[in-house]
């Protein structure tokens, strides 16, 4: 595990952060914060970070007002949060969004925002900080952001002018410490779902009734081909040839061992599995490269969510199972910020962000397909998990003891900044 331990901050390094509001720091009134998040509501992971940074802040800077800033909130997810956070304001309406006293930038692959940030910057000249981003080139040279492995100007620049960088991955870290980025405080901050504690216990129970599924006896598994098909889903997303052939190229490499997995689980342990989505394209895989090439044995302990569902229902299913493993992100990092184990596979065209699990003591529970060493380890380690279900979790509940920490460390920079 990395040493991203609490630094002591020198007061010469706190003076050089934007100014406090002195209504606040005079106790008069309480801060307000804008979140810019939700970035997009196709994907379970990108659901999570708001309500995730929204509890950390409940919990850590009670006495803040957080109004949400999202890119959208549709498909029921406006509802959703508005379910566990009834008091929360979301608008669009920059008057509002500008009164606030400071723009918390939210998780994401990058600086998401970044033209939201430069006009709140500009507009308002009042502070702002980026929590739990990563800022490392992926294997797709679509990363715009990047050049020559370092950060364009634009986006520097926006940094050094943060009161702090929170990265979510160290070597996104190392990118943005290696750029020479002025803010006065970077360092290791995890991705903000950490913290998501979304429920949605009755529709969890009855799918899992419906289908014989059993609390504690279950491991969840997630497809992911190497390059989202979004085209499939979304309007005005044209069809990518060469990211689908890449996709049709890779298929079977990436699945063939999480297969492996599942059939070494249903045949040595009283586990199923349930084969579910984190994003809304990804039930189609599950069904063709997970579950429909399975012996027939294996199957009948196997169940395939045909539907997508929301970040609540998924986390009330993921808390109630043995465990999670597969080729996606988010439903892991949920799955930890909840106790409960999670198991990585990551590929050379996603970002950094897989390599958190280093960051969090979880090193041999992260997976990289492209590495033939990494491979010959995996089915034995899912494996692992499911036969000691105890050690598992006690492994699960001492990286949560991480990150909470540093959940609680990374939000006291945030109420010192705004001199609360």
């Amino acid at each position: 595990m990395h040493s991203f331990t609490r630094r002591h901050f020198l007061h010469t390094a706190l003076a050089s952060a934007l100014s406090t509001i002195p209504a606040i720091a005079q106790g008069k009134r309480a801060p307000k914060i804008v979140l810019r998040s939700s970035w997009q509501t196709v994907n379970i992971g990108d659901i999570g970070h708001t309500p995730g940074v929204l509890a950390i802040l409940e919990k850590h800077f009670p006495e803040a007002e957080v109004i949400l800033w999202p890119s959208t909130v549709d498909n029921g997810v406006e509802e959703m949060l508005l379910r566990r956070f009834p008091k929360l304001v979301i608008t669009k309406d920059r008057k509002i969004i500008n009164e606030c006293d400071f723009l918390l930038h939210g998780s994401g692959p990058y600086l998401t925002a970044t033209n939201d940030v430069e006009s709140w910057k500009k507009d308002t000249g009042k502070p702002y900080g980026v929590y739990g981003i990563t800022m490392a080139p992926a294997g797709d040279p679509g990363m715009k952001i990047m050049r020559n492995n370092g950060l364009d100007e634009r986006c520097k620049g926006l940094l050094d002018t943060a009161s702090f960088v929170f990265l979510r991955d160290s070597v996104s870290l190392k990118v943005v410490k290696d750029a020479g980025v002025k803010s006065p405080v970077i360092e290791f901050g995890p991705d903000g779902a950490f913290g998501c504690d979304l429920r949605n216990d009755e529709l969890a129970i009855a799918f899992l009734k419906q289908h014989g599924l059993e609390e504690g006896k279950f491991l969840c598994c997630i497809p992911n081909l190497r390059n989202a098909p979004y085209w499939r889903i979304k309007k005005n997303y044209e069809f990518n040839p060469e990211k689908h052939a890449r996709n049709e190229e890779m298929k079977e490499h990436d699945h063939v061992l999480l297969r492996e997995a599942i059939i070494a689980v249903t045949r040595e342990t009283d586990l199923k599995i349930l084969v579910c989505p984190e994003d809304s394209t990804q039930m189609q895989e599950g069904k063709e490269l997970l579950v429909d090439p399975l012996p027939e044995d294996v199957k009948k302990k196997v169940v395939w969510r045909e539907n997508f569902w929301l970040t609540d229902e998924a986390i009330s299913t993921y808390v109630r199972s043995a465990g999670h493993f597969g080729s996606e992100m988010h439903s892991p990092i949920m799955c930890i910020g909840n106790g409960i184990p999670a198991i990585v596979c990551r590929f050379v065209e996603q970002t950094t962000k897989g390599f958190m699990w280093k960051d969090i003591g979880l090193e041999d529970w992260l997976f990289d397909l492209d590495n033939e060493e990494n491979r010959g380890r995996l089915v034995s380690t899912v494996l692992a998990m499911a036969k000691d279900p105890a050690k598992a979790k006690a492994k699960a509940e001492k990286a949560r003891a991480f990150v909470q920490q540093r959940q609680k460390e990374t939000v006291g920079v945030l109420s010192k900044t705004l001199g609360a």
